[in-house]
């Protein structure tokens, strides 16, 4: 028994099914590289779609931080010209109050036409379509 190399008798050492799990190993990477390549034919859109949605998160952040700031910047500017023909002509509350409910509709005014709900000053009737 001391011409054995190994502790089982066969010679090898370590377990004796070693060769069949390596086939086994092999059969399954396989077998998930064809799973693979067959949902990345059916999904294709699935590995791309994870940049595009980072994406128009971003854009969308964007623009509603830009209509947010339309619509705001009328009613500031609004009410500082109420305010300063306040300080000018002397009729306190008057002047704020008008213009700042004229900055109101001109930042709703600048909202809708950033949007694309309204036409450009001076095109009439031609709405731009808010998908392009």
């Amino acid at each position: 028994m001391a011409d054995m190399n190994g502790p089982d008798g066969t010679g090898e050492t370590g377990r004796g099914k070693q060769r069949q799990a390596d086939i086994r190993d092999d059969d399954l990477e396989r077998r998930r590289r064809d799973l693979e390549a067959s949902l990345a034919t059916r999904r294709p859109d699935r590995l791309e779609g994870k940049d595009d949605a980072k994406a128009g998160s971003a854009a969308g952040y964007g623009q509603a931080l830009k209509l947010s700031s339309e619509f705001i910047a009328g009613i500031v500017v609004g009410a500082g010209i109420g305010w300063i023909i306040d300080r000018l002509a002397g009729t306190s509350p008057w002047g704020l109050i008008v213009f700042l409910l004229l900055g109101f509709g001109a930042g709703v005014l600048n909202v809708l036409r950033s949007a694309g709900l309204m036409a450009e000053f001076g095109q009439g009737d031609k709405t731009r379509d808010p998908k392009e």
